[in-house]
Parts: C-alpha cells; structure tokens; sequence
C-alpha cells in the first residue's frame, strides 16, 4: 500500500465530510465545488498555512509534529479512532518500507494461557482473533455460536472473506450492512498500523478483486474499531438473537484481541446461549 496516496485519500475523504456549518465558519456567497471544507478552510482551523496544509494533504506526513497532527484532527472533527489513524499513517511515513519491520505470512501462534482462558469463559461465547480479522481460536460456546462461519471449510476462518465473500453471511448476520462496515473499518485502521503486512496486503488485494461491495466501501476510507456494542445474529439452531459483545485487546500478545458475546440474564438470547451451550 502506497502511504502518501493513503494519507492523501484519508484527509480528502473526511474533509469531504465535515460542512462550514458543522466547522462553526461563516459563509460568504454560495459558489462552493467541494462538498465540505476547503483547504484553506482546514488550515485556517488547524492553525497552519494554506501550502502547509497542502503539503501535508498530498500525502506528506512526514515530519509533522505531534502538535500539528493534533490541530489537524480537531479542524477535520476525527474521532479517537480516526486520529489514532491519523499518527499510525504518520509514524508509517516517518519509517518508510525500508525501515518496516520484516514480516512473514505464518499464522501466529495462540499462548496456551489465552486458550485456557477462553475456555474459562463459561456463559460466554468468544473467540481470538487478529487485527487482519483472522480467527485463531475459541471456546466451546463462540464455536457453536459462529458455526456457521467456521463450517465454511477450507483453511482458517478470516471474518472479512466469509462476510463479503459467502452468500450465507447475509443470513447469519441480521445486520449485514453494520458488520460489513466494522469489519472494512477494522482492516482500513489495521492498514494503517501496519500497512506492509504480506498477509493483510494479499487480503485486501483479494478482497477487492471478488467483492465490489468491498471495493466501495474501501474507497470510502471510513476507519472503525469494533469495541463493544450489540450485534443481532440468525443462527441456523436457536433462530434470531441479539448478544451485546466487548473486544478485549491483549497487551501480551499485540494485535491480537478476544471477542466475547453475552446475553442478560433473562432475556430470550440468555435462552438460546443456553441451549447452544447444552
């Protein structure tokens, strides 16, 4: 992935969201070709110069200052996640591909630990997964739960290709549309993180090619992190259910990060938790 048309294809996408209005900028006269801000508009906010801007816009990140970086987030209104974005991009052009660490395409290794803790998690469906969506492993319960994705056969199970890639994730996610856009999210701010990966290369590459749904949303540039929230599902067993889920990252263990699923007591998911746990 080219960093400079990275970092010039993400700025332009969110100043292309936020309007004058939003930004507090008073307007004068109406002849305006961008849907959002300008540039000028961006440097008047961020306290920098118009060819500063530019420059930085271009793609030239390089150099800027923890300052500036910061100034620019709160001019374009970037949430945690895209400004977290926004100095991984940074510290990627500071490096350069020369200077990237070298890294293999082989799986990475789950710690017996992480694996007892899984299976500690009673109650609770969970799996492990990596920043690149790949599934390395799960308990009991997140097994039954994602049966259907990791019946799909052939190799480990990747969270993006079964989403954009089997029909039968439309089915089994009852909101396909958000966890589509997590799951892009995910990859968009993983590329970021670590942009020279062979494995997370060759997965967009693939993704892109067999997916326009995919491609699209790429295009858009949106950067999201699947923290915790509530995720409807309909499994093929206990019908429709809708579990509240938590991503817990894993210091020991970097990019890797459990996701676990669970259900209040009481509630009709409580119930089907339960059975697919009998």
């Amino acid at each position: 992935m080219n960093n400079r048309r990275e970092v010039r294809d993400f700025l332009v996408s969110r100043r292309a969201k936020i309007t004058p209005d939003q930004a507090g900028l008073t307007l004068y006269g109406s002849n305006r070709r961008v849907p959002g801000l300008r540039r000028e508009e961006v440097a008047l906010l961020a306290g920098v110069s118009v060819d500063y801007y530019a420059r930085l816009e271009k793609g030239n990140l390089a150099g800027a200052s923890d300052a500036v970086l910061d100034a620019v987030a709160g001019a374009l209104q970037l949430d945690d996640v895209e400004r977290a974005h926004l100095f991984d991009l940074a510290r990627t052009a500071n490096t350069g591909p020369a200077r990237a660490p070298r890294r293999t395409a082989s799986r990475p290794q789950v710690r017996p630990g992480v694996q007892q803790l899984l299976d500690a998690m009673t109650g609770v469906a969970a799996f492990l997964r990596t920043g690149r969506l790949d599934v390395l492993a799960a308990n009991e319960l997140g097994y039954a739960l994602y049966a259907p994705v990791f019946t799909r056969g052939g190799g480990p199970v990747n969270l993006a290709r079964y989403v954009f890639l089997d029909p039968r994730a439309r089915d089994f996610y009852a909101d396909w549309d958000g966890i589509a856009a997590a799951a892009v999210g995910s990859l968009r701010a993983e590329a970021g993180r670590d942009p020279y990966h062979p494995a997370l290369s060759s997965l967009i590459g693939d993704l892109s090619l067999h997916s326009e749904e995919f491609r699209v949303r790429w295009a858009a540039h949106d950067v999201t992190a699947y923290r915790s929230g509530s995720q409807p599902f309909r499994h093929p067993v206990v019908g429709e259910l809708t579990l509240d889920y938590d991503a817990l990252e894993l210091p020991a263990d970097p990019g890797q990060v459990i996701v676990a699923y669970t259900a209040r007591p009481g509630s009709p998911a409580h119930d089907a938790l339960t059975l697919l746990a009998r």
